[in-house]
């Protein structure tokens, strides 16, 4: 979809409420006017409006000279958004960084301790079978 702030836009169902804020990251192009950015720091946000239906598709089945006639239909659920901001997700992604690098560092010192004892046990192995 092509989108600026405040535009309305609807979407195959996305999961939350009315009243959400929602992050949407897969941006393909983007730019203004003449001018294209980097889009894959660009972000979009959006609210949700509402969870509705789409309009109705009727499905049809006929054959020919065996009186066999079937009438089916379809509503897709879909999601109405209001576009709020687009623009750069650098301060959004920097807070997930330094989340992460906490874990990662944690992981480091419990990740040697268990490393120094199975290199202990393989070599009690080779001094018993010498």
């Amino acid at each position: 979809y092509r989108v600026a702030a405040g535009d309305k836009i609807a979407v195959e169902k996305l999961a939350g409420e009315a009243g959400d804020t929602i992050t949407l990251g897969d941006v393909l192009l983007a730019g203004e006017g003449d001018t294209l950015s980097d889009a894959g720091k660009v972000t979009v946000s959006a609210e949700i409006i509402a969870q509705a239906k789409s309009e109705k598709v009727v499905v049809f089945k006929k054959r020919r000279r065996h009186n066999y006639r079937r009438k089916n239909g379809h509503r897709q659920q879909m999601t109405l958004l209001r576009i709020t901001d687009v623009g750069t997700g650098s301060a959004k992604k920097a807070a997930p960084k330094k989340e992460a690098a906490p874990k990662a560092e944690a992981a480091e010192k419990k990740a040697p301790a268990k490393k120094a004892a199975p290199k202990k046990a393989a070599a009690k192995k080779t001094e018993a079978k010498k």
